[in-house]
């Protein structure tokens, strides 16, 4: 099978409503079309072999995984999703790989209304990289420098459960089998908050996703807004998924590393917002919008840098590290 046939087979389909390519995959440029008065939002992010997945990862996830964390870019900037490009290196043509990557990458996208408009293919090691386009009206971006002192701090959805797989897939942590695939659906195949970015826009003040852990991606949205926050911790333990609570609770897992899960794990792909106090019946009318839960966390503070507090307001010692690809 040539790189073409690779294409026409696995990545090239009829125009898919609602029609945003003017000219889609099979030419040197896509063209896309805008609607009118919109701002054009654009992310990318790679994923490599042995640094972003395993080489045993089922590929339909593979697939799913390499747009969803594209998707949760633009939800943490509130924009709608438009389209997007793949550019993806092989080792091998290989059919049995490409039909279920393929099928795991467009089911996401048909579900999004996103578009695969183009890219590129070559042989090497294993490497995906995805360009999503989305749109958002002018001045209603979410950004990560608008937080301001007063504001509360929310999270959407639950965090942790991707650290946990990681950590036993590793061998570093022994899991009930149970828990283990529960814990897994949430690395492999997260579930980008596309709906809940869009419902906040004219509520958040500040927004960002998690993708290398909640305490890491927060900072950088401190420092992008100049100021500093309070997390009450014993509200974001309890941030961990309904269905495997009763095993973190049961004791399987140490608190200490609940912590670490739930404040620097990645890979949960939730959002991280701020909004004024003022905002909190707007905050859980999107959440209800959205069909996505959100717990309010803590507070922004003037002050820069951030307090981990404990449930009685007493500063807690110790760091937690979020992922850094160079660290």
């Amino acid at each position: 099978m040539s790189e073409f046939d690779l294409i026409a087979r696995y990545f090239t389909r009829p125009a898919q409503p609602p029609g945003r390519a003017a000219l889609g995959v099979g030419d040197d440029c896509a063209l896309l079309r805008l609607t009118p008065g919109m701002q054009l939002a654009v992310s990318s992010d790679m994923l490599v072999e042995g640094r972003h997945f395993f080489a045993d990862v089922d590929p339909a996830a593979l697939g799913h995984k390499a747009l969803a964390v594209n998707l949760s870019d633009l939800a943490a900037c509130g924009a709608a999703p438009l389209a997007f490009t793949l550019a993806l290196a092989l080792p091998r043509a290989d059919e049995a790989w490409l039909a279920p990557f393929s099928r795991g990458l467009l089911a996401l996208a048909d579900g999004h209304g996103c578009e695969l408009v183009g890219g590129d293919t070559t042989q090497g090691p294993l490497n995906l990289c995805i360009t999503v386009f989305g749109e958002v009206p002018p001045g209603q971006a979410l950004l990560r420098s608008g937080a301001q002192a007063g504001d509360d701090v929310y999270v959407s959805g639950t965090l942790g459960d991707a650290r946990l797989a990681l950590q036993a897939l590793r061998g570093s942590l022994k899991l009930p089998a149970d828990l283990l695939a529960q814990a897994r659906i949430r690395l492999e195949q997260p579930t980008p908050r596309v709906a809940l970015g869009q419902a906040l826009r004219g509520i958040a003040s500040a927004a960002i996703d998690v993708s290398d852990g909640l305490l890491g991606d927060h900072g950088h949205l401190l420092k992008q807004s100049g100021v500093g926050a309070r997390i009450d911790t014993s509200i974001a333990i309890n941030l961990i998924a309904a269905s495997t609570y009763s095993n973190w609770a049961g004791g399987i897992i140490s608190s200490q590393k609940q912590l670490e899960c739930v404040l620097a794990g990645g890979d949960d792909y939730e959002l991280a917002f701020s909004a004024p106090p003022s905002a909190r019946e707007a905050v859980q009318a999107a959440s209800r919008q959205a069909g996505t839960p959100v717990t309010r966390i803590g507070r922004i503070e003037a002050e820069p840098g951030l307090r981990l507090v404990d449930g009685d307001g007493k500063l807690l010692a110790g760091r937690f590290a979020s992922f850094d690809h160079f660290a």
